[in-house]
């Protein structure tokens, strides 16, 4: 080798070793120092290199500066700014500690020196708040709520008053992954959509994907929400709760060893039902939920960590119509870091959804339900300040219980069966890499692999060509096919396989420190289907996994958007456009039974769908005023053409709008502090009416009068539009001490608007004429809620 190649090969080679020789890998944890709670998205800034990062969702943090002193500012909303000196000469690991902030009445003036969060990161659609924020938002019966809180976000609705679930972008309820502690909810709601599963005292804090889905997560097609409950406060025993109208909760926190472990408790339950029993009234409705966890700290790199979630729906009617249903979930974790730069975390995971009814007037008794049990494995590597990669596996294993059916006594006349239970096993493994070659460019490409297997059950129809649904040339009309048989896989046999690669791209150019405009693009795929004629979910739907006649549901997410931040007045403004297109969404055919059904492939159609959009978003956070406003102008619909060209398709093959099609959505959330005692907020809301089908004309056929229906969804409800507004009192006299409350008083639907739930067609039994009916949930509703904590 001559002598200048060998000046060539030292030089690329051994002087960048030289220089990364020279610097130090700065790491820990940041926690609160009241709790001593671990703070996720906190910013740690180092003006003198321009160098930030963030805490991981566990609060931990590494980053790589040179050899010598550096300046840090530590920066979280709702928290005191720390600022202090670090010599580093070698790797260190630093805990820093974060006193808690009362919100100031002045307005707060940002200077340059002030770390915030950089609006100039790659990511796009996605959404962060913290308990704290959800407390302060104005909602129905003075219960604060998470699924409240998001459907005030830009791109997200719900099906209205008294629907659960709520929809992203266009997408459907089943296509959002919601995560409690990594654990799968595959019900969201208590009370059929009044309230959510998640109580608010619990909660650490959540974040909401609706476009730039990293990944990490697969397995739906619209959004992931992730929700990660509080660790405990290690430092000392303390209790928080509230008295509600019809609802109360409480939750007790504290260390098992000092610094070293803590403990969670938390229960809520509603009473208004026992109201109902002072007037002999038999009938109730109402739920209660646990949430637990326990962490350990081991040592410096070590910390486990046990969390789980019990919850149940009690419907009655009397004794002879009882409605059970729930979620449960447990987590086992541990967190591990093998080097100041590489942190693990080992998750096994279990998960059960159950739905039972019984029907004591004719004898019957259901039960329905899913669960799964999941290993999974991340990694997140800080290999440099320019280059992170993120990175695991994740295993699960499904059993679904279509239905059990068995007679309530000796009397029924109902014989004890049991519809075809499936088997499903998921695997997948991903990663995604953060890449900053300098101060103008933020890249993140990931690439998600996964794999479905579909398990073999007792007994499996076949059909003539394999088309389970026949199209009937003489009436022009779908209908069931009539199987020619059927099998019997051996539970540990494939029968059906499906594979697919999700790449994931996301890019952010910085205009400048502050103003930045960034694209996206995702690909995701959704093995499981939620089969369901109804606009939101409800506790009688069943899950069901692709297999030999259903295939997977495939989504292209493309995003572009622009983001800035004003220094100045603390304000924030973000808006996106949006495309979505999805393969092999399920159609229903006319009239398609979905109860108890055996053999579902017969009444459904693969289709398709799109949404498209713009999002708008002004936030502020900061000073004695803060909120934001919110404006989303979207289309979202389908089609299902014929699978010939000798059959029309569902809809004539035409494209027509899904129910949760929302043309307009504009929302406004805002608050503002009176002074140290008072803070009133407000929440307006208004939401193109869904879609929804009329009959366009009716004939008589056997003194019945029988309907006429058009085109799909090509009417809609009444617009949705209501304001809610609270007040917040803290006692003066509370400043001081340890205890610590609150009252909420709150008028939801102030001005007391009929919203329509549904709209029915009837004949008027006075006049015989017939009449559209509305039918709607709520009008104002005053509520009044004590809180405290000691």
């Amino acid at each position: 080798m001559s002598f200048r190649r060998a000046s060539v090969f030292l030089f690329l080679f051994v002087f960048p070793l030289a220089v990364l020789c020279q610097n130090s890998t700065l790491s820990g944890t940041i926690t609160d120092a009241d709790s001593g709670e671990t703070l996720v998205g906190v910013t740690l800034f180092f003006p003198d290199s321009e160098i930030w990062t963030t805490t991981n969702a566990y609060g931990f943090f590494s980053v790589e500066l040179e050899k010598g002193a550096h300046r840090i500012i530590i920066n979280l909303l709702g928290y005191a700014t720390l600022q202090e000196t670090l010599e580093l000469q070698q790797n260190t690991q630093f805990d820093f500690k974060l006193k808690p902030q009362a919100q100031r009445l002045e307005e707060v003036v940002l200077t340059e020196t002030t770390a915030t969060k950089p609006v100039t990161e790659a990511r796009l659609g996605v959404h962060e708040l913290s308990a704290k924020g959800i407390k302060n938002i104005p909602v129905v019966l003075g219960e604060p709520d998470v699924l409240n809180a998001l459907v005030m976000l830009p791109g997200v609705s719900n099906a209205g008053e008294g629907s659960s679930g709520f929809n992203v972008r266009g997408g459907a309820a089943d296509q959002n992954l919601i995560l409690l502690d990594e654990a799968t909810l595959f019900n969201s709601s208590h009370l059929f959509g009044f309230f959510s599963v998640f109580n608010p005292d619990a909660i650490k804090d959540l974040s909401l994907y609706k476009g730039d889905i990293p990944a990490k997560y697969g397995g739906r097609l619209s959004s992931v929400l992730d929700i990660y409950q509080k660790e405990g406060n290690n430092n000392r025993f303390s209790m928080s709760g509230g008295i509600g109208v019809v609802s109360s909760r409480l939750l007790a926190e504290g260390p098992l060893v000092k610094d070293k472990g803590s403990f969670l408790v938390g229960a809520r339950s509603s009473y208004a039902h026992l109201f109902l029993k002072l007037t002999d009234n038999d009938n109730s409705a109402y739920f209660y939920d646990v949430n637990a966890k326990v962490s350990h700290r081991l040592g410096k790199r070590d910390k486990l960590f046990l969390s789980g979630y019990f919850g149940r729906d009690v419907f009655k009617i009397s004794e002879r119509f009882v409605n059970t249903y729930g979620n449960m979930l447990v987590n086992l974790r541990w967190n591990h870091l093998y080097t100041d730069k590489l942190f693990g975390n080992l998750s096994l995971i279990y998960s059960d959804y159950f739905y039972g009814l019984d029907l004591d007037f004719v004898g019957l008794d259901w039960k329905s339900g899913i669960n799964n049990i999941n290993l999974k494995y991340d990694f997140k590597h800080y290999l440099s300040n320019a280059l992170t990669l993120e990175y695991g596996l994740n295993s699960i294993y499904y059993a679904f219980n279509p239905g059990t059916i068995a007679p309530t006594g000796p009397d029924s006349g109902i014989n004890p069966d049991q519809l075809t239970e499936k088997f499903a096993w998921e695997w997948a493994s991903y990663i995604d890499a953060s890449f900053k070659p300098g101060p103008k460019w933020d890249f993140r490409l990931g690439l998600r692999y996964s794999h479905f297997n579909r398990k073999g059950q007792d007994e499996l129809f076949t059909y003539d060509s394999n088309g389970p649904v026949h199209f009937n040339q003489q009436f022009q009309i779908y209908q069931k096919a009539e199987p020619t048989g059927s099998i019997s896989p051996n539970k540990n046999d494939n029968i059906a396989t499906f594979n697919a690669w999700e790449p994931r791209a996301a890019l952010s150019y910085n205009l400048n420190e502050q103003e930045a405009i960034k694209a996206s693009y995702a690909r995701m795929t959704q093995y499981l289907h939620l089969i369901s004629n109804t606009n939101s979910p409800t506790p009688l739907d069943i899950w069901a996994p692709s297999g030999p006649y259903i295939d997977p549901q495939r989504a292209d997410i493309w995003s572009a958007g622009y983001a800035k931040y004003f220094n100045k007045v603390g304000f924030s403004l973000e808006t996106e456009v949006f495309y979505k297109n999805i393969k092999n969404r399920l159609d229903y055919i006319d009239g398609a039974n979905l109860v108890a059904n055996d053999a579902i492939e017969q009444v459904v159609l693969p289709g398709r769908a799109r949404a498209y959009g713009w999002e708008v978003l002004i936030k502020k956070e900061i000073g004695a005023f803060n909120g934001w406003l919110g404006y989303t102008l979207s289309k979202s619909e389908q089609r299902t053409p014929g699978r010939n060209s000798n059959e029309p398709g569902i809809n004539s093959g035409k494209w027509y709008n899904t129910p949760f099609d929302k043309t307009h959505d504009v929302s406004v959330s805002a608050g503002y502090n009176w002074n140290e005692k008072w803070r009133f907020a407000c929440n307006f809301l208004y939401q193109t009416g869904q879609p929804s089908n009329f009959p366009i004309g009716q004939f008589e056929f056997k003194n019945l009068t029988v309907p006429i229906y058009g085109d799909r969804n090509v009417d809609r409800l009444p617009a949705y539009h209501r304001l809610d507004l609270s007040a917040t009192l803290r006692p003066k006299k509370n400043a001081d001490r340890h205890y610590q409350s609150q009252w909420v008083f709150g008028l939801y639907n102030v001005y007391n608007r009929d919203n329509a739930f549904t709209i029915s067609f009837s004949k008027n039994t006075d006049n015989g004429v017939n009449e559209a009916v509305k039918t709607s949930i709520f009008g104002i509703v005053p509520a009044i809620t004590y809180n405290f904590s000691f």
